[in-house]
């Protein structure tokens, strides 16, 4: 009978934890079998943008790595996670304090004389909670949790530097493309300008050729100095990514000669390859376990504790030696409805925790689809372009051997050259564009960034296909928030 009573009371106890809050159902998230547009044909590799081929490309990432601020400021992230974990396991353990206290008192005996006493005290003081309802442990599981998020994060951010350092070099380059095309155009202009100016002077061209030769020749001058404004902007950006004062880092050279696969990976795939999609689950996990214990917050505590010690005095003749072993039980019954904010709020952070993972893999499903349409539509557009300038050039020439001949007049001919100047800079620009946007679908894919590197300095793989919160979340099928936690 007593054994019933005190199964019937526990019930109760644990009754007052309240219902379980499931997650919400409309946080779930079902995974494509493929892309609307197809995907690549290669592999998803780690060091991507060395595909470019251009080592001064692979020394700036290198030193981006190692120089970011971004990056370092992460680490810290990391480490402070890191303390907070060691400090949260810590209230697991047991406890210990040891004490000593000492003193001099003078006394009168019954005879009037002052008698003098010192007396010493020693003691070590242990102290543990036995964790019966798993309190303690989820709690040191959500702070595990939150220390892999910040590793996940870190991951992340290294996978943007890197796709950031390249597409500014990217646009370095492409500065440096249109730059050679308009020194080209302004030499091939000046001598156009010195012939036409010596057939005014003999009287075979008139003053209004003269003028616009030297018109068009100003006109592709002063394309100049804005094409090198745009590579100092450019170069100067990449030198906050390397955590530097703006600088001389890239030299002018020649066109980027590589260019990477592009990378092929199924949705499921780019679930498991990107770390913030990693660091949302982490977050997710780290939420469910903080609600699992606000739960066992309402059962009972049970408290370990014992002490040893020893008494000395002048007026003992040996040392007292002192024992002392017990422990407590603690019920919450009243506490003003405190415990019941702290679980409804842990709830709520776990829902919104359910709800950014959810973001966090519509996110990555859309850069990634938006990142092939664009590899997809500017290959097209830069195939294009270069038909077009292939036709630009023989227009150019068709209206200069016209013009030599006398059958039109020389605007025909600049009308020619000005179209070929913009054919030819547009299609460097698509280019260029291309390149980057292959750089862009590697970052949006991860990179590279594999499960096997997502446990991190922690050593373990993520929660891919574990329940957490009741948000089960493997990879390869229905991401489904409906069941229960399980706290």
């Amino acid at each position: 009978m007593k054994r019933a009573d005190g199964l019937a009371a526990l019930l109760l106890l644990h009754a007052c934890a309240g219902p379980q809050h499931p997650a919400p159902s409309d946080a779930a998230v079902t995974i494509p079998a493929g892309w609307r547009g197809g995907g690549g044909a290669g592999p998803v590799a780690a060091d991507w943008w060395r595909g470019f081929h251009d080592p001064a490309l692979d020394a700036l990432v290198a030193r981006a790595l190692a120089g970011n601020l971004d990056l370092r400021i992460a680490v810290t992230r990391i480490e402070r996670a890191r303390a907070q974990l060691r400090g949260t396991a810590a209230v697991a353990q047991p406890s210990a304090a040891l004490g000593a206290t000492g003193g001099t008192s003078r006394s009168l005996n019954p005879f009037g004389i002052g008698v003098d006493q010192q007396r010493g005290q020693g003691e070590l003081d242990l102290a543990y909670e036995v964790d019966l309802f798993g309190r303690l442990r989820q709690s040191t599981q959500a702070a595990r949790d939150a220390w892999l998020a910040s590793q996940d994060a870190r991951d992340a951010l290294r996978i943007v530097l890197i796709a950031t350092v390249v597409e500014a070099y990217l646009n370095l380059r492409a500065a440096d493309a249109r730059l050679a095309i308009v020194r080209q155009t302004v030499e091939e202009r000046r001598q156009e300008r010195d012939l036409i100016g010596r057939r005014f002077h003999a009287g075979y061209a008139s003053r209004l050729e003269d003028q616009q030769a030297e018109a068009a020749l100003e006109a592709a001058a002063r394309l100049v100095p804005s094409t090198l404004l745009a590579r100092t902007v450019q170069e100067d950006a990449l030198a906050q990514l390397l955590g530097i004062p703006p600088t001389d880092i890239v030299s002018a050279g020649e066109a980027v000669a590589g260019v990477p696969d592009v990378p092929a990976a199924l949705p499921s795939e780019v679930v498991r390859q990107r770390p913030d999609i990693a660091a949302a689950e982490r977050r997710l996990a780290a939420a469910d376990h903080r609600l699992a214990a606000a739960r066992a917050a309402f059962l009972p505590r049970l408290q370990l504790a014992g002490s040893a010690g020893g008494v000395a005095s002048t007026v003992l003749a040996d040392p007292v030696s002192l024992f002392a072993l017990g422990g407590s039980v603690l019920a919450p019954l009243f506490q003003g409805g405190a415990l019941r904010a702290g679980r409804d709020a842990a709830a709520a952070r776990r829902d919104a925790a359910a709800y950014a993972y959810k973001a966090a893999v519509l996110q990555a499903f859309r850069e990634v689809e938006d990142a092939m349409a664009s590899v997809r539509y500017v290959t097209e557009e830069t195939a294009a372009a270069q038909q077009q300038v292939a036709a630009l050039e023989q227009a150019y020439r068709a209206a200069r051997r016209r013009y030599q001949a006398g059958y039109a007049s020389y605007l025909e001919q600049l009308d020619a050259e000005r179209a070929l100047l913009a054919g030819r800079l547009d299609a460097s620009d698509l280019r260029f564009r291309r390149l980057a946007a292959i750089a862009g679908l590697n970052r949006s894919i991860g990179g590279g960034w594999t499960e096997a590197g997502a446990g991190g300095e922690g050593g373990t793989s993520r929660p891919a296909e574990k329940a957490i919160g009741g948000v089960s979340t493997p990879a390869a099928q229905a991401i489904d928030l409906a069941t229960p936690p399980n706290s």
